[in-house]
């Protein structure tokens, strides 16, 4: 679907949303999504995962407040850490990754919640978005920094 931040496709399993890609060709998404999960059926008119795909483009557009979604991924002890503790910053806030270390009781784990941030599978779902570097300015982004910002400056 189109959103404001360009194209969004949502994949889900039967446990909620397993994947979100951001970008600017619709075949190109599909192309990748279908190239990383090899065995899925592909059925583009499942009526859960098109609503969790409007809440979310509602969201974006800023008419809605930002839905707690279900998700089903794959994730290392740490991952879930700190991909648990991601949904709990509220909208508009941001923090450090030496703070997100801090909060999952990792303060010497930087390194591994930046990586963490960068291997979210369901941006947006997880808002790795809101953590920031503390040097300034938004960090890096899978989706691009300026789809970042945009995000940021949203939520403000």
């Amino acid at each position: 679907m189109t959103s404001p931040l360009r194209l969004l496709l949502l994949a889900a399993t039967k446990k909620g949303i397993c994947a979100v890609r951001i970008g600017d060709s619709y075949k190109d998404l599909v192309d990748k999504l279908k190239n990383e999960y090899r065995n899925a059926d592909i059925n583009e008119t499942n009526s859960e995962l098109l609503e969790w795909q409007q809440l979310l483009i509602d969201y974006l557009a800023g008419s809605t407040p930002w839905p707690i979604l279900p998700f089903d991924v794959k994730a290392t002890a740490c991952q879930r850490k700190v991909w648990d503790h991601l949904r709990t910053i509220p909208e508009g806030q941001t923090v450090h990754y030496r703070e997100l270390a801090s909060a999952i009781g990792q303060p010497k784990a930087t390194r591994a919640v930046a990586r963490a941030c960068a291997t979210n599978p369901v941006a947006i779902v997880i808002p790795g978005h809101r953590v920031v570097p503390k040097t300034g300015g938004v960090g890096g982004y899978r989706w691009g920094s300026e789809r970042k910002k945009k995000l940021l400056a949203m939520e403000k």
